[in-house]
């Protein structure tokens, strides 16, 4: 689920809006707390968040910045709780969906009515709407 949960901060900063709800409904289908599905966008003060996965969100939020916003405070903190295998599994999760942000909004890719659902459920009150890529 956390996977996921790092697609979907990193499609957040990217401004995809296709893949903020199919990362949401993904981590839903992974198992992620209802509680962390409902505040992923507050994951850096709420309390569903461990301190490890607070360093990784912030580490995605960074990594997804343009320009790169990746500071040696962010790494030193990643660091603390990841090996470096997971710190590569990590980047490896960023690195795919920086891929498919900008593929699925340069293409307009329609969404799907259970990424909608999803969309709608979880992200409601985080400025999300399927834009261009309704059908």
């Amino acid at each position: 689920a956390l996977k996921r949960l790092i697609g979907y901060v990193s499609s957040a900063k990217a401004g995809c809006q296709y893949c903020r709800a199919h990362t949401i409904l993904a981590a839903e289908r992974y198992g992620a707390e209802e509680e962390k599905l409902a505040n992923i966008c507050h994951y850096a003060t709420h309390a569903a968040f461990t301190d490890a996965e607070r360093a990784a969100l912030d580490f995605a939020v960074a990594a997804s910045s343009v320009p790169n916003a990746v500071n040696s405070s962010i790494i030193e903190n990643l660091r603390r709780y990841w090996n470096d295998g997971e710190i590569v599994e990590i980047l490896g999760v960023i690195s795919l969906f920086g891929y498919l942000n900008r593929w699925n909004d340069s293409m307009g890719t329609t969404m799907e009515p259970g990424a909608i659902q999803a969309g709608e459920k979880h992200l409601k009150n985080y400025d999300w709407s399927p834009g261009k890529h309704s059908s």
